[in-house]
Order: C-alpha cells, then sequence, then structure tokens
C-alpha cells in the first residue's frame, strides 16, 4: 500500500499568501471546502484571492470514507450566510463564484433553497460575474434541482467521485446512478446551463471503470469532467492504493478528451473547483 506522496505530487504551502483572502473569509464567518475538505491546492488558490465557498455549515450528514469534513450533528440553516457569501465574493473580486455545500439530508429540500438564496444574493451583489454551484444529490428530488436551476447558476456541477463498484465502501449512502440522472435532469430542464462532474482516482479502480463513467456522463451530456489524485486525509479514511503517474494521467486526459467531452481538466493535484473559471471562458478545446 502506497505510503509516502511520490515525488510529482508537490503541495505548495504558503499560509500568509492567503492573508487577505483568510481576513474577508473571517469577517463574513464564511466556511471553505478549501479548508474543511484539506485541500491541497488551498494556497495557491488562495494566492490567486479564490476560493469555493462552503454553505449549509460545516458538518455533513453523510459518512463517505474518503472526506475530511466533519461528521456530527448537522447545524442550524443560517439564511444570512448567502449574503455574507455574496459580500466576501464582492471584497475579493471574484468574476467567477464557486459555491458548494455538505449534504443536509436532514432537510426537506437538501439545503436548494438556500443555494438559490446564494445564487440570487451573488447575482445582486456581482452582477457581472458567472456562478457555479457544486451540489449535493439532493436524494434524487427533482424539485429541488429544479429551485438551484431556477436560481440561475452559469454551471451546475455534482461529482460522482469514484466509479460504480466502489460506492458501498467509499459512498455507501449516495447512488452512482442517481448522480448521473441528476446531470442529466439538470441539462434536460436548462439547457444552456453548462454541467460538470468530478472523481478521483487512487481508490482501488481500474482505469476502464474510469473510461466508463466517463462514457455514462456523456450519455447524461454532461458538459466537462474533472480527475485528479485522491490523497487520503488521515489513516483513519480510506488508504491511497495507486498513485498514477504523470503520463498516466496525460493518457487519461486524453482518452476522455476524445469521448468528447467540451472541457476536461486531469492531473494529479485536480480538483473539482480548480481553476474553475477555465470552464467558463473554454471554448471546446481539449489538450
Amino acid at each position: 500500500m502506497p505510503g509516502k506522496h511520490p515525488d510529482w505530487i508537490k503541495i505548495r504551502v504558503n499560509p500568509y499568501a492567503g492573508a487577505l483572502v483568510d481576513k474577508i473569509l473571517q469577517k463574513n464567518k464564511i466556511n471553505t471546502v478549501c479548508r474543511e475538505a484539506s485541500c491541497p491546492n488551498i494556497w495557491e488558490c488562495f494566492q490567486e484571492r479564490t476560493a469555493t465557498f462552503l454553505i449549509l455549515g460545516k458538518q455533513c450528514t453523510r459518512s463517505c470514507s474518503f472526506c475530511a469534513v466533519g461528521k456530527s450533528p448537522a447545524e442550524r440553516v443560517d439564511p444570512g450566510e448567502a449574503e455574507r457569501v455574496a459580500l466576501a465574493a464582492r471584497q475579493l473580486k471574484l468574476k467567477h463564484v464557486v459555491v458548494t455545500s455538505v449534504t443536509r439530508d436532514d432537510l426537506p429540500d437538501g439545503g436548494a433553497g438556500l443555494f438559490a438564496l446564494t445564487i440570487n444574493k451573488l447575482k445582486q451583489y456581482l452582477p457581472g460575474s458567472t456562478v457555479e454551484v457544486l451540489v449535493p444529490d439532493f436524494n434524487g428530488s427533482s424539485s429541488a434541482l429544479q429551485k438551484v436551476l431556477d436560481a440561475g447558476p452559469d454551471i451546475l456541477n455534482h461529482n460522482v467521485e469514484t466509479v460504480p463498484d466502489l460506492y458501498p465502501s467509499v459512498r455507501p449512502q449516495a447512488d452512482y446512478w442517481r448522480s448521473i440522472r441528476l446531470l442529466q435532469k439538470a441539462k434536460e430542464y436548462k439547457q444552456h446551463v453548462r454541467t460538470k462532474s468530478g472523481l478521483m482516482v487512487g481508490l482501488g479502480e481500474k482505469v476502464e471503470e474510469v473510461v466508463r463513467v466517463g462514457k455514462d456522463l456523456l450519455q447524461a451530456n454532461c458538459d466537462a469532467v474533472t480527475v485528479g489524485q485522491y490523497l487520503s486525509p488521515s489513516s483513519q479514511h480510506h488508504p491511497v492504493l495507486k498513485y498514477y503517474t504523470p503520463a498516466e494521467f496525460e493518457n487519461l486526459e486524453k482518452t476522455l478528451c476524445d469521448l468528447g467531452f467540451f472541457h476536461v481538466k486531469v492531473g494529479p493535484l485536480v480538483r473539482s473547483s480548480y481553476r474553475a473559471y477555465d470552464l467558463v471562458i473554454s471554448k471546446g478545446d481539449c489538450p
């Protein structure tokens, strides 16, 4: 079983680079998935004055084995969070805003209402910016998904995370086909909204299984896909079973591009929200 990270995975650590972003986030009492999920790109993104906002609290109602986000009783929903996110985004002068959340199975709409409110506030405070939402599966609720889409996001992202056979051990409370159907329904309901999904590798999957996921996403009319190396947050989480080499990532990127995606981003430290604005400006040209 792999131990320390290989040489090609270099995580930049420079807490001073993110001082301004930290100050704005703390002032507005904003959570980020960058911190809560221990993202390896946090200092690079903070240095570039970007962050992925995390709404609906910091505690998730699911127990995915790969994720560092806290898992305990859910917190009270704070409607004021939407305006604080918009204020922070305006202070950061973001041209593209990414908002995600913990999964809230305890809420009737899965938190869709706060997503919609946040999108509305962002459009009010940053009328020239684009908005991307990385949503949970809402337990398959079409009405919850429509509530989010009716608010007018530019990009609807939902991560499948891994291949179907690993769901019992990696995402035991999720359902692969429910996630695929969510992306398909999003495109059917709002054809102009770009859809996106992401997954991790190194959890025990085979490359051909990853390619099969790519084909399933295309069947659901998904526009973009991201693939990155899984890095276990701790010894208590799912172990890393393989580190993909740069050459393997290049081959996988080419394979996914050849399938026909509008936009593909693949690499060791690629995450679903990493350089998210690239999809906005993409002309559909794979590397």
